[in-house]
């Protein structure tokens, strides 16, 4: 499953891919059928991408992207807008075994679901996962393969040299 470049932005509902990059922050398309583009500022959002989400673990945190392999495995889905809390808690305990029952709410499981619903029709489900992230890459260039980003040129100007500070004499005397 590839999962590069789909992320999730704090305070908007659904998916978004990664497409690029300018000066105010990322640019993201919907990955519904109209493809809305919208830019994202990173001072006002947090953006997470998929393969970087985990859930709650009792000894430790489960990685979004081996929960929804399993879900991909599993015949039963519950449907999101028709289960209860208790039997999205079920599924939940068959797939994410070990996830943290008291952290991980209703909420979160509808939401992971509702991702899967997003994403299993696309080709990009069904592709292996390309390597490891190189550590220190930004987000638009390990996450978006087509990012555009403009380069930014220095010109070579000489450093300007600080002027001399004033003598504390002459500054007591103009305020006499």
């Amino acid at each position: 499953m590839n999962l590069r470049g789909l992320v999730s932005v704090s305070g908007k509902p659904g998916l978004f891919r990664l497409i690029g990059q300018n000066k105010s922050g990322f640019i993201l398309e919907t990955l519904d059928e109209q493809k809305t583009k919208t830019v994202v500022n990173m001072t006002t959002s947090k953006m997470a991408t998929l393969e970087d989400i985990t859930v709650f673990g009792e000894d430790e945190d489960l990685k979004l992207m081996n929960i929804l392999e399993t879900i991909k495995s599993t015949q039963n889905i519950p449907d999101v807008k028709t289960a209860d809390s208790s039997a999205l808690r079920n599924f939940f305990r068959e797939v994410a075994p070990g996830h943290d029952e008291e952290r991980v709410y209703a909420s979160d499981m509808k939401k992971i679901l509702n991702w899967y619903n997003l994403i299993k029709e696309l080709p990009l489900f069904n592709e292996e996962a390309p390597a490891p992230i190189a550590e220190g890459s930004s987000i638009a260039e390990t996450h978006a393969p087509a990012v555009k980003k403009t380069e930014h040129v220095q010109s070579e100007k000489p450093k300007a040299t600080k002027a001399p500070a004033k003598s504390a004499t002459r500054v007591s005397q103009k305020a006499k």
